[in-house]
């Protein structure tokens, strides 16, 4: 089996690249510029592709040829998104009608990645066939991406994720984890949102969610994220029990303290149980998140 991945300098990327080659599955990694992946002993196939340019896109699955293209790359940034629009319509809609259109030519199923900021946050944990109401640019691109994906003539799966974390090697992408553990153990004091819910996601697990969906042939719309809710603040008491730092240091806040240009949903958060049944998903706890990611950082200042 062929699987071509879109963005995979990106978090998510990464972790996909080495989960299929550790798997052994043939692998095309694309992504706008070079490849940043330089750390891995097994070669792989690089090429670079902007999903925005339509020919491109074509011509690199028409000469691929893969059984399935997981498209991770986007313009995640929520406050660049509201910002940013024309940007993000072109990166977030016209590149995923692109993908659409190639993978009906050369019939290739799509494995589309989507977030929970579809949804207002009103009435979350959200289950695959509740009612989309965005409330940021954003979550409306992913939404009409979303729309362009269901009608696709090709088999496709929608993957919805939440606050994805992790580290890579090289990456300068902070998370919330390792900000809380810098900050506290340098003893600055933090102020943490206690007022929004979500199930944060480890990036290892998101990207078993999309082996297994690619690997099992698997179609429709699946929530794959944690399965803990929890608040930022959670997050932080977490970790700092884990690293035993003086949690002493941080005051719970409500959104309201900061001002964002995009609005966020209150409460998110998916049901997992779709996942589970039909693609045998299974997430790890935050707390062993915390432990996969300290292990990793200790291996890379190894």
């Amino acid at each position: 089996m062929k699987i071509l991945i879109t963005g995979s300098n990106g978090l998510l990327g990464q972790k996909l690249v080495k989960l299929l080659l550790d798997q052994g599955v043939d692998l095309v990694a694309t992504a706008c510029g070079t490849n940043r992946i330089d750390y891995l002993s097994t070669p792989f196939e690089y090429c670079e592709l902007d999903i925005t340019n339509q020919d491109q896109v074509n011509e690199v699955i028409g000469k691929y040829q893969p059984n399935a293209v997981i498209h991770t790359a986007a313009m995640t940034n929520v406050d660049q998104c509201e910002q940013e629009q024309a940007g993000c319509r072109k990166l977030n809609v016209d590149a995923v009608k692109y993908l659409v259109e190639a993978c009906e030519r050369h019939n290739v199923h799509l494995v589309h990645l989507s977030t929970d900021f579809i949804f207002d946050g009103e009435d979350g944990p959200y289950k695959e066939d509740d009612k989309a109401n965005p409330i940021s640019y954003y979550g409306q691109s992913k939404l009409d991406a979303e729309e362009i994906v269901k009608a696709a003539k090709c088999k496709w799966a929608i993957l919805r994720t939440v606050l994805v974390y992790g580290i890579t090697p090289g990456m300068s992408r902070s998370n919330i984890i390792l900000w809380v553990k810098e900050n506290l153990e340098n003893g600055k004091s933090l102020k943490i949102v206690d007022d929004q819910w979500r199930t944060p996601t480890l990036a290892e697990d998101l990207a078993m969610g999309c082996f297994l969906t690619a690997t099992k042939g698997a179609a429709g719309v699946f929530n794959i994220s944690g399965e803990e809710m929890l608040t930022p603040f959670d997050m932080a008491k977490k970790t700092a029990d884990y690293f035993d730092l003086d949690f002493s240091l941080v005051t719970k806040v409500d959104a309201s303290t900061f001002s964002q240009p995009a609005k966020r949903p209150p409460k998110t958060g998916f049901i997992l149980d779709k996942a589970k049944e039909v693609l045998g998903y299974q997430p790890h706890t935050f707390e062993e998140g915390i432990k996969i990611l300290d292990q990793q950082v200790q291996r890379m200042g190894e």
